[in-house]
Formats: structure tokens, C-alpha cells, sequence
């Protein structure tokens, strides 16, 4: 921003409709910092637009090293530097977002800020998000930070929150702002703040783990240092397994009635709803990685000495050896077991017979419970050849990546867009899932898509009730090839070459040729 913008730019709302924060222009500051100013918005150090490179040396620079390292050995990444995704912060906000009594603010650039509670909108979590505005001048002088504490003051009001979430963007982060430094609670509200950069954390799946993993670490230190509230439903009478990863809802209940045979319970499941929740996941006998990418929240249930184990029940095998895997690791009796396996698996093998998938498919997304998918794809008969995910391989996703490998299954970790449509075309399958271009990729070609992430991971894939869920969707789009073969033989050439509707120099004859050139009007 030059002088002259800085002077005419209007004043930002601060949090919650509070007083505008005065912006000082830069004649008033100091000589020395209007130095300093002027050469940070010379540098493109100073904004988004430097590149991830720049901003990770800025970040590095700024006191964020040691930062950076942790998210570099939590999420790493490889063989692609960062698969497509939509804003990685996207994935802390939608957790803080979806938690009763916990306010959420945005540290960052406008556009950024525009952007994600756009699309927090668009998925319905009828919450206001904050925003600290800040500009060259706030972010050189640490004006920034001044604001972003006085917005937590103005928001910590214990009888509307639990807790206040401050997420560092880009920029913020970049130019080290120190959200460390903030109190760790104001009247009695708990104060979180964290670094979500898209130049530093790979996907929006993962930023979910950073925000989980943070919310875990405070709770238990509550639950060290003294009795912290019961949750809400009160303490599990059986030994309890805490549910790591988003899931359909059912899914939680079919895993309660699962492990109802060895005596257990499904316990909270992280990401929570409520502090509260908190407390009783890390109340557990073990913890279920159901989706195999939450590095820092798994680190607070190993903190807490509480077991962990990886993959999930879906499909007869899955399930049976996810049983086997929790009677292993709680010292469960050999007849419980039996008991429980008894109840589960008849009825999965009844539904997976009942719902067989008869088609060649193509699979990716980056929620994380792709490889998930793809074992009850496999199971349910399909003919399965790609699965690729954006997260990263973890320990936790092993077994479930060994099992696809054994059947002749492709399996690709940080997987890029340029991957999944490579696989598709290579593969030339009847139905392909995946991101929304991956689908616009395939439909281009008339081949039948779904998007991953509503139409096959919002649904249930536990138990009994995952072949007839997913198999119901798929069959349908497989069975819509015809009527992609009719479209694309009616709009044949249309959009293309001359039927662009963009005229090249090259596509002008004498009969089109403009006025002046020789040709007919």
C-alpha cells in the first residue's frame, strides 16, 4: 500500500461491532519506523504475494521456526510440495465454528478473511467470525498484536464463551506475530491462539488437527492440574474408545454397538461439539485414528498414556480385524471378542452380497478417509484401481494402504490434481470420484463423477449400514453413462476449435475477415 492509498483507505470495523481502531497515517510515526514501513511494503516480504518461499524465510526470520519445524514433521510433504486444496485455514475454522460457546477470530489479509467466512457461510455455521484488520503500518510496529488483545479483552465474556480462538493467516504469521504471548485465559475464558499458514501447513484437513490437537493440549492440562466439569451426557459407565476424525454422525452410534459385545463405548469424538468433550476424550481406555492425519491431537492422547490405533471398521474385513486390533490393544477375552464379531459381522457380509458394485473406478479427495472408502469400494465388489488422497502417509493409515496394495490397488498419498486426472485417463473407469475438477474433468470426457466430499464421504460407511449407503450412490451415477454418451454426441464440438466462441486470427477467412482487411463486411 503507498502512502497515498494508506491516506484515503477507509477505517476497518474491529471485532464484534467494538470501536474502530484508529489508524495513525505515517507522518506521525517515528522517522526510524516510517523507514522501516516504507521498506516492507517495497519488499513483497510484506504481502501475500511473495511466494511460499519468501514467506517461510519471513516466518523463520520473525521467530516462527521452530513453528515451522513441528508442521514439517507433523504434515510432511511429498512427493508434491502442496496438493490443490481450498485455504488450509479453512479446516481450524470450521472447527471453532462448529463448537458451542467458543468465538473465533481472523488475523490476516481482507481478501483472505473475505474469502473464509464466505465459505463458512456457504457451510452453514451461522456464526460471526471476527477479523483484526491491520495494515502495513500496524503489522511493522506490533500495533497488530496490541489490537488483537484488545479485541480477546472485548470478547471474553464467560457467560457467552468457554474459549477464544485467534487464527494467524499468512501475513501475521509471516511478520512473527506472537499470539504465545497472549493471556491463557481472561475471566475465566481460555484463550487459543494459533499459526494456520498456507505456506507452512499443506491442507485444510490437517489445519483441523492443529486446532483439535491445541484445544486437547489445554484441556489436559486443566484435567492435570485439578477436577475440570463433567461432559454434558456425564461420564461413560464402560471403558471408553474416543473417536479421532470428522464422521457421519451414525457412524459414532454404529461403533458404539460394535464394541457393545467387549464391553466398551464409543467415547467423544475429536473434533468436538463443546469444551466439556474434551475432557472426556482424553478420559478414554484408547483412541481410534479414524482419520489416520491428526498428528498433534494423537501426540495429546499419547501424552495422556492412552493407546492409539489406526484404521477403522468398514466392510467385513476391516471390521473384523479393527475388532481384533481393540480386543489386542485393551487385553480384551478371546470370547468377548467372539461375541462381538458374532453380532457385527453376519450382518456386513448380508449387506455387502446384498449391494455388490459391478465397475471400474477411479478415487481421491483430501478429507482423509479416502483409503477408507476404498476398502468398502473393493469390498462391495467394484473394481477399484486408483485411490489418492491429499493428506500425508501416516503409521496410522498402514494397514488399510497394505490391504488396497495386496489387491492390485494404486494408492497415492499428497496426491495432486494433476495425479488424480493422469489416473483417471490412464485407467478409464466407469465412474470417478473425487474434487470438484476432477468430476469436471471426468464429465468432460462424458464419464460419470461424484464429488467425494458430499455425496460419499457425508454418508455412513461403519458397519452394516456402509454397503447399501455407498453402493445405493454409486450404482446410480454408474448407470447414468448412457445418457452421458447421448450428451456428449448432441453437444458434440461445441466450445471447441471454431465453436470456441473466441475468433484466432488463423480461424479468419475472406468471409469473416473484418472491415478494412480485404474481406467482406
Amino acid at each position: 500500500m503507498t502512502r497515498s492509498e494508506h491516506e484515503q483507505a477507509p477505517e476497518a470495523p474491529a471485532v464484534n461491532g467494538a470501536e474502530r481502531i484508529p489508524v495513525a497515517p505515517v507522518e506521525e510515526l517515528p522517522a526510524s519506523e516510517v523507514q522501516d514501513v516504507e521498506a516492507a511494503v517495497a519488499s513483497e516480504g510484506g504481502g501475500c504475494h511473495a511466494g511460499a518461499a519468501r514467506m517461510q524465510a519471513d516466518a523463520k526470520a520473525s521467530g516462527k521456526a521452530a513453528l515451522l519445524e513441528q508442521y514439517k514433521q507433523d504434515y510432511p510433504t511429498g512427493p508434491h510440495d502442496q496438493p490443490q486444496s481450498m485455504c488450509p485455514a479453512f479446516g481450524s475454522l470450521r472447527v471453532g465454528l462448529r463448537m458451542r460457546r467458543t468465538a473465533t477470530v481472523l488475523s490476516g489479509s481482507a481478501c483472505c478473511v473475505y474469502g473464509l467466512t464466505f465459505t463458512s457461510h456457504f457451510y452453514g455455521a451461522r456464526r460471526t467470525v471476527g477479523y483484526v484488520p491491520f495494515d502495513s503500518e500496524t503489522l511493522v510496529t506490533g500495533k497488530l498484536f496490541e489490537d488483537i488483545r484488545e479485541s480477546v479483552h472485548k470478547l471474553a465474556d464467560p457467560e457467552q464463551y468457554d474459549a477464544v480462538v485467534i487464527i494467524n493467516l499468512c501475513v501475521p504469521t509471516a511478520s512473527g506475530v506472537p499470539l504465545d504471548l497472549l493471556p491463557k485465559a481472561i475471566n475465566g475464558v481460555r484463550i487459543i491462539g494459533i499459526d494456520v499458514p498456507g505456506f507452512g501447513v499443506p491442507t485444510h484437513a490437517e489445519a483441523k488437527d492443529i486446532l483439535a490437537g491445541a484445544m486437547l493440549r489445554y484441556a489436559r492440562t486443566e484435567a492435570e492440574a485439578g477436577p475440570v466439569a463433567a461432559p454434558t451426557g456425564g461420564h461413560s459407565e464402560k471403558p471408553a474408545i474416543a473417536l479421532i476424525g470428522e464422521m457421519f454422525p451414525v457412524d459414532a452410534v454404529t461403533i458404539g454397538r460394535l464394541l457393545d459385545p467387549m464391553g466398551l463405548a464409543a467415547g467423544p469424538t475429536v473434533p468436538t461439539r463443546e469444551w466439556r468433550e474434551l475432557y472426556g476424550a482424553l478420559d478414554c481406555a484408547a483412541a481410534a485414528m479414524i482419520h489416520p492425519f491428526y498428528t498433534a491431537t494423537q501426540r495429546q492422547f499419547d501424552a495422556a498414556g492412552r493407546p492409539c490405533l489406526g484404521s477403522a471398521p468398514v466392510g467385513y474385513e476391516g471390521t473384523e480385524a479393527w475388532l481384533e486390533s481393540v480386543a489386542a490393544t485393551l487385553n480384551i477375552g478371546s470370547d468377548a471378542l467372539a461375541a462381538a464379531k458374532e453380532a457385527a459381522l453376519p450382518g456386513i457380509a448380508a449387506a455387502l452380497k446384498a449391494t455388490q458394485i459391478d465397475a471400474r473406478i477411479t478415487l481421491s479427495g483430501y478429507e482423509g478417509s479416502e483409503l477408507l472408502v476404498a476398502r468398502l469400494l473393493v469390498e462391495s465388489g467394484a473394481d477399484l484401481r486408483y485411490v489418492g488422497t491429499a493428506c500425508p502417509k501416516t503409521r496410522w493409515s498402514d494397514a488399510d494402504r497394505a490391504w488396497l496394495e495386496a489387491r492390485g490397488v494404486e494408492v497415492n498419498f499428497r496426491a495432486s490434481l494433476e495425479d488424480d486426472v493422469a489416473a483417471m485417463r490412464n485407467y478409464e473407469p466407469d465412474l470417478a470420484i473425487g474434487t470438484t475438477p476432477v468430476v469436471q474433468k471426468a464429465k468432460e470426457l462424458a464419464i460419470p463423477g461424484l464429488y467425494f466430499t458430499n455425496l460419499i464421504s457425508a454418508r455412513p460407511l461403519m458397519g452394516a449400514a456402509g454397503p447399501g449407503s455407498i453402493a445405493e450412490v454409486i450404482n446410480a451415477a454408474v448407470a447414468n453413462k448412457a445418457r452421458f454418451d447421448a450428451m456428449e454426441a448432441f453437444f458434440d464440438g461445441v466450445g471447441e476449435g471454431d465453436n470456441a466462441g473466441i475468433w484466432q486470427p488463423e480461424m479468419l477467412d475472406a468471409k469473416h475477415a473484418p472491415l478494412g482487411a480485404g474481406g467482406a463486411a
